[in-house]
């Protein structure tokens, strides 16, 4: 079910059974994160439960390269840009490969070849880059490209695998899942030191906070 997450029809969370998707709307239509191949149905209904059709899309922020967060984009035909972080930017678009002697690479190399690419035109995005009212950063650990992205106007970020959400609390994946997870949790440290502000912290997993997710994340980063 689509969830305004605002309450003003701004900031939408979808909920697609294992993993979240969001779109903003600030003017210019954003989707992040676009969920498993076997969503990509799931997500065309909750757009349109949320007032609108994928052709309103006007770009797509990817937070990293896990089939979970990009498996949805070749079935959604968009059109449109899809931002990305080197190096997951080409894992995404199949200039490079998941590196073979990290665990979570080689498994991201195994399910790559039952992911469809999607035939999108996969721009570069680069730390403390903006990206229409988003600002891009660099969050490596999860993935080695993870990025979170914030918007300040709207007082949301959109934090991907780099947390976890339950109860108006953060956490994080275990380590297993990721590349590095101590640079995971350096990553959140790093995040909460540029002191953004923001009131609704979205993630992949779990329950987005609503209100006071830059203390949830300061709270995260602390522990």
């Amino acid at each position: 079910m689509a969830r305004d997450l605002d309450g003003e029809g701004s900031v939408w969370e979808f909920d697609l059974g294992m993993v979240n998707a969001y779109l903003i709307d600030d003017g210019s239509v954003t989707l992040v994160d676009a969920g498993t191949p076997g969503a990509a149905e799931d997500l065309k209904e909750e757009v349109a439960d949320a007032g609108y059709g994928l052709s309103e899309v006007d770009r797509v922020l990817v937070t990293h390269f896990d089939f979970d967060h990009v498996g949805g984009l070749s079935r959604l035909s968009l059109g449109v840009p899809v931002y990305a972080a080197e190096p997951d930017a080409g894992f995404l678009d199949g200039s490079d490969k998941p590196p073979l002697g990290n665990k979570k690479g080689l498994f991201q190399r195994i399910v790559k070849s039952f992911l469809t690419l999607p035939d999108a035109r996969i721009e570069r995005v680069k730390d403390e880059e903006t990206v229409g009212g988003f600002t891009a950063y660099h969050t490596p650990g999860h993935t080695p490209g993870h990025t979170a992205f914030h918007h300040p106007e709207l007082g949301v970020a959109l934090l991907g695998d780099l947390v976890t959400g339950d109860d108006g609390a953060l956490g994080t994946l275990p380590r297993l899942l990721a590349y590095d997870g101590r640079r995971n949790r350096r990553s959140v440290r790093a995040l909460a030191d540029r002191d953004l502000s923001f009131e609704i912290a979205g993630m992949g997993h779990g329950d987005a906070v609503v209100g006071g997710g830059d203390e949830a994340l300061a709270s995260l980063a602390a522990e």
